[in-house]
This record gives structure tokens, C-alpha cells and sequence, in this order.
């Protein structure tokens, strides 16, 4: 059974050690992501329909918004050192506004800094070591992994761009799905709420997103329930049904497709320094 070994949350991001033995299904952060072996047995990621290795002497790199799964072979487990940073980390160290909100390949190779920064923060989040060092932790092996993943990126990575938000029918759609994500919202209702049919309303929603709208209100539900879990006394029940899940089981199969582990283990283990939310 997958479990959290360790999860703390700071100022710009989230680390977590997770032991992993089952599949995550494709989904999405509005956060940049990476993840690192640490033991036990190797694994790999699809991002954006691209097969990624995750193994001793390579990272995986998720930038924003890229839809992605997770996959551990049948009967393996596997260690990780997964990190999510938020966009505006991105903003703030980015060498120009072209390579904002991107990592400039999905496989980084480790290099020996990354891999001192991957053993010093996997110490801290073990050893019980003093939290008012986690920020700096983090803040180190992320410049260093994501240096290192655009001294690799090729020619046409550097040259790419996104062009979110530019639609009006989208924006809309983005507002509609924020404010309605305690409710069960039919995708046929919402293409109508903007002028659109459905499948016109996915072809464009993915073209400016990157991830399809059910994804995006998946990765929207993800970050509310842990918000909740770790801001808040309510009960496992009651964020499901606030989140407009049937029942605390339905809810539970949620979190653990998306997040990896249940969300009453993911309580249990979380520490959070301060400043680190909002989240959204």
C-alpha cells in the first residue's frame, strides 16, 4: 500500500517522501513538479504523452499545468522525493518572461549538487531536523534542477511559449469551474455557459491549458482538500462533501488516484512551516 513517509509545506512549495507501489492516473498541478529516486525500485512517468525514466541518476521535471501519470511496475515499490513548487517561484527565477512557468526538459540528469540537495533535504524531512531550514532547502535543489534543465533543453524548448488566458470563453470556463467545484458540474451544461459545444469547448480548453476540463477541476478539488485537511479541524466527511463527493469512500478513491495516498495518511504525516499557504 503506498504510503507518506514525510510532507512539509513552506513559504513557495511542498516537499514530500512518498513510497509508492501502485499507479497515480494522469492529472495535472498548477504547481511545477519534480521527482527523485531515493530507494528501492525505479519507476517512470508519462508527461505529455512522453515516456520518462525516474531512476538513480535522473530526475522527472513537470512544468505547470502538464498532465502526467505515474506508473511503478506490478509488485515494485519505489522511494521518492517528489516536489512542488508554485508558478510564482517560476516568475521570480526565471532568466526572461520566454521561459516562465516551464522546466526546459521533463528528464534532468543529476548532477552532484543535485544530488547533495536531494540527500540534504530527504535528511531533514527524516530526521526531524529544524523546519527554518526547509525553505532554503527546497529553494536550492529547485534552482539547481531547473538550471539543469535548460542547459539540456533543446533549441525549439527554448523557443516555446504559452499563450494561456487569452480566450475569453476560456477565462470564463475557469471562473464558472472555481466557483462551482462543490457541485457536480456537467461538462455539456458548461460548454453552453459559454457559447460553445462540448467538443469545441474541450479542443479549446486543452489548446490553451494544456490539460482537459475535467483535469483541471480534478487538480483544482486536489489542492482544496489539502488545504483543508491541513488548515482546518473538519472531518475526512465532511471536505468530501464539500467538495461534492457522495460519500467519505468516493472522496478517498479522489485523493488517493491523485495524490498518491489516502488523505487521512496524508494529515497524519504533513508539517507546514509559515507562510506556506494559500495554495491557490
Amino acid at each position: 500500500m503506498s504510503q507518506a513517509i514525510a510532507v512539509s509545506h513552506g513559504e513557495f512549495g511542498r516537499a514530500a517522501l512518498y513510497r509508492l507501489d501502485k499507479t497515480i492516473i494522469t492529472h495535472a498541478h498548477r504547481e511545477g513538479h519534480l521527482i527523485f529516486h531515493v530507494d528501492e525500485g525505479e519507476a517512470r512517468n508519462c508527461v505529455c504523452d512522453q515516456i520518462v525514466e525516474l531512476t538513480a541518476t535522473q530526475a522527472i521535471a513537470v512544468s505547470p499545468w502538464e498532465p502526467h501519470s505515474f506508473e511503478v511496475a506490478e509488485g515494485d515499490t519505489t522511494v521518492c522525493l517528489v516536489l512542488y513548487i508554485k508558478p510564482m517561484w517560476f516568475l521570480e527565477n526565471s532568466p526572461s518572461a520566454e521561459y516562465a512557468l516551464k522546466f526546459g526538459c521533463s528528464d534532468v540528469q543529476l548532477t552532484d549538487e543535485i544530488d547533495h540537495c536531494v540527500k540534504r533535504l530527504t535528511a531533514l524531512l527524516l530526521e526531524d531536523e529544524d523546519q527554518s531550514q526547509f525553505d532554503q532547502r527546497l529553494f536550492s535543489l529547485t534552482k539547481a534542477s531547473f538550471d539543469k534543465s535548460w542547459s539540456q533543453g533543446s533549441a525549439a524548448c527554448r523557443k516555446q511559449s504559452y499563450d494561456r488566458f487569452s480566450d475569453f470563453r476560456v477565462r470564463r470556463s475557469l471562473r464558472l469551474i472555481k466557483e462551482r467545484m462543490g457541485e457536480d458540474i456537467e461538462m455539456e451544461q458548461l460548454a453552453r455557459s459559454v457559447g460553445l459545444s462540448r467538443p469545441h469547448f474541450f479542443k479549446l480548453f486543452k489548446q490553451y491549458m494544456g490539460v482537459t476540463p475535467n483535469v483541471y477541476m480534478n487538480t483544482l478539488r486536489s489542492e482544496r482538500a489539502i488545504e483543508e485537511l491541513l488548515k482546518t479541524e473538519k472531518t475526512v466527511t465532511d471536505i468530501a462533501f464539500d467538495l461534492g463527493f457522495s460519500s467519505q469512500a468516493s472522496f478517498t478513491r479522489f485523493f488517493s488516484s491523485n495524490v498518491g495516498i489516502a488523505p487521512s495518511e496524508y494529515r497524519r504525516v504533513a508539517h507546514v512551516t509559515d507562510g506556506a499557504f494559500p495554495m491557490m
